[in-house]
């Protein structure tokens, strides 16, 4: 899962990526409202995490920019403990959540699960598809109720794929969403962990669609 976080505070920044990148999201890191507003227009991201009080552009303008010209990415903000007008400001001008520094990383996990969970019509935390399971939040799949290993790529890719079930995504949809910026990406990476998928959870699990991309079996 692909995350945007926007924050200048260089110590919280690096200790909310580093924390971020744990818990399995891939993370990009920007310093000001000028750069995330950037991103959220060309980049495709599971979510963003929006400090309020960025420097260039204050984070209130970055949602309202975002959100009228049509982006739609799930965003949550990060404001100060007493700043209750500037929280009631930012859920109105189009954030979907906010938490509260210091940052509990359990619970902004938690809260990004939730929001890209309902993103896209899932109700549910854990995703299913016949008889495999993943959780999103313990990072597991089983098969049958056996638990199956898989890397990080390959956990990440089925779970876009469950995310987005009855849709195809492409082979530049699938890369935005597993590889963060400076990651190094090999022209077959998506169906190198696509065949290993396959061979670990059922052939007819991804079905490929010819000049197109890929999506869940029926």
């Amino acid at each position: 899962m692909r995350i945007l976080l926007a924050e200048d505070d260089t110590l919280l920044g690096d200790g909310l990526r580093a924390g971020l990148r744990q818990l399995g999201f891939q993370v990009d890191w920007v310093r000001d409202g000028a750069a995330a507003l950037h991103e959220l227009q060309t980049e495709a991201y599971s979510a963003a995490v929006l400090d309020l009080g960025l420097p260039r552009l204050d984070g209130l303008e970055v949602l309202q920019r975002a959100r009228g010209s049509g982006i739609a990415t799930p965003i949550l903000a990060l404001t100060a403990r007493d700043a209750l007008p500037q929280r009631v400001r930012g859920l109105d001008a189009g954030a979907d959540d906010y938490v509260v520094k210091p940052v509990d990383l359990s619970e902004l996990a938690a809260r990004l699960r939730a929001l890209v969970r309902r993103s896209h019509g899932q109700p549910r935390e854990q995703l299913q598809t016949k008889d495999i399971v993943l959780d999103p939040a313990a990072r597991t799949v089983t098969r049958a109720g056996e638990t199956v290993a898989l890397s990080t790529r390959e956990f990440d890719l089925l779970h876009a794929l469950l995310l987005n079930a009855g849709r195809v995504l492409t082979r530049d949809q699938l890369e935005q969403r597993l590889y963060a910026w400076g990651q190094e990406v090999d022209s077959n990476a998506v169906e190198v962990h696509i065949h290993h998928l396959r061979r670990k959870l059922g052939n007819g699990l991804i079905v490929t669609v010819r000049g197109v991309g890929y999506t869940l079996g029926a």
